[in-house]
C-alpha cells in the first residue's frame, strides 16, 4: 500500500527524558508531545491537519489503551491546532480562554484560505476551538504526574506552557525556540510579555526544556533566549538597535547550519524583535517606568 502523500508524523523517545513523554515530530514543521500518566494520556498539540493528528493517534494507540485522552492546545497557531477536528467529540480540548477568539477570528479564516490555495493537504481542516478553557493556572492531576498549565504570553496572547514538576520537564511550546522565539507584535508590550514568560519558565529551574521547534531538550535554551533579548535592550547590541543597523548575522554568526526556509523565518523573527527593542528604547524614562519596562 502506498503511503499517503504529504508530511508524516514520527514518534520519538527523547534521550535522557522519562519514557512517559514522547515527541510526535513532523519534520521541518512542528513537534507535538504525549504525556502518559496513570489517569490519562495528554496529547499536547494536534499538529497542522486532521490527517496528521490521526497519524499521531495511531502511533500512540498503545499509550491510550485503557486511559482517557486529553488534548492540550499550547496556542492557536495553525501548526499546533489545525488537527483539532480529528479529536472532536473524542476528547476534551484544553486551551487558554483567549485561544477561542483566535481560532474563530477573521485572521484565522484568512490564513486557512491562503494555505488551502497553496496546498490541498489543508482541504480537510476545520477550525475547532478548545472545549475547556481557563485564564488562571490550571493543574491536571494524573496520579503519578502533574501537568501545570501556565499562561505564557508574548509569542501569542493565548500561549501556554506545560510544567511537569515530578520530572522537572517544561514543554515550552513556542515561548522558547532555537535560536529565538517570535514575538506576537513588533512592539514593547510583546517584548515585555515574552521576556516575563521566559523568566517564569526559568524560575521553575527545569532539568529539561522541550520546545515545539528546534528538537532540543537543553534547559539553557531559556537563558539563551533571555540573553538575546537583553542584548537588544541593555547589552552589546543596544546601540545598533537604536541605529537600526543590527543584522541577523551579527547576532547569530553560526546560523549557517539553518535551512534556507528556517533562516528566512528567523530573520523575520529577529527583525520583529529589533523593532520591538527599538520601540522600548525609544520610550521616555517615564513611559518605561509606567509600563514596567527595562531602563
Amino acid at each position: 500500500m502506498t503511503a499517503p502523500a504529504g508530511p508524516r508524523v514520527h514518534k520519538h523517545l527523547l534521550p535522557g527524558i522519562d519514557p512517559r513523554i514522547l515527541a510526535l515530530r513532523v519534520p521541518d514543521e512542528v513537534d507535538g508531545f504525549v504525556v502518559r500518566t496513570e489517569r490519562f494520556v495528554a496529547l499536547v498539540d494536534t499538529l497542522g491537519t486532521p490527517e496528521l493528528c490521526e497519524q499521531a493517534l495511531e502511533l500512540i494507540a498503545d499509550e491510550t489503551a485503557g486511559r482517557p485522552l486529553l488534548v492540550i492546545n499550547t496556542h492557536a497557531d495553525w501548526d499546533h491546532v489545525w488537527g483539532n477536528a480529528a479529536v472532536e467529540g473524542r476528547a476534551p480540548v484544553i486551551g487558554h480562554r483567549s485561544a477561542t477568539a483566535r481560532v474563530r477570528s477573521a485572521g484565522a479564516q484568512d490564513t486557512l484560505r491562503t494555505k488551502r490555495a497553496a496546498d490541498d493537504r489543508f482541504a480537510g481542516v476545520r477550525l475547532i476551538a478548545p472545549t475547556v478553557t481557563f485564564d488562571t493556572p490550571l493543574t491536571l492531576d494524573g496520579g503519578d504526574l502533574t501537568l501545570e498549565l501556565l499562561h505564557t504570553p508574548g509569542h501569542t496572547p493565548d500561549h501556554i506552557a506545560v510544567w511537569i514538576p515530578e520530572l522537572r520537564v517544561c514543554l515550552a511550546g513556542d515561548a522558547a525556540e532555537d535560536p529565538l522565539p517570535e514575538l506576537w507584535e513588533a512592539d514593547a508590550a510583546s517584548l515585555k510579555q515574552l521576556t516575563a514568560s521566559l523568566d517564569l519558565l526559568r524560575s521553575l529551574a527545569p532539568d529539561h526544556v522541550l520546545p515545539s521547534h528546534g528538537g532540543t531538550t537543553d534547559p539553557a535554551l531559556l537563558d539563551r533566549n533571555l540573553s538575546y533579548f537583553a542584548s537588544l535592550l541593555t547589552g552589546r547590541h543596544a546601540d545598533a538597535v537604536r541605529e537600526g543597523s543590527l543584522s541577523f548575522e551579527a547576532v547569530f554568526p553560526d546560523s549557517t547550519e539553518l535551512s534556507a526556509g528556517a533562516r528566512a523565518f528567523y530573520e523575520t523573527c529577529h527583525d520583529k524583535a529589533v523593532r520591538a527593542a527599538a520601540a522600548t528604547l525609544g520610550a521616555t524614562a517615564e513611559q518605561r517606568q509606567a509600563a514596567g519596562l527595562p531602563g
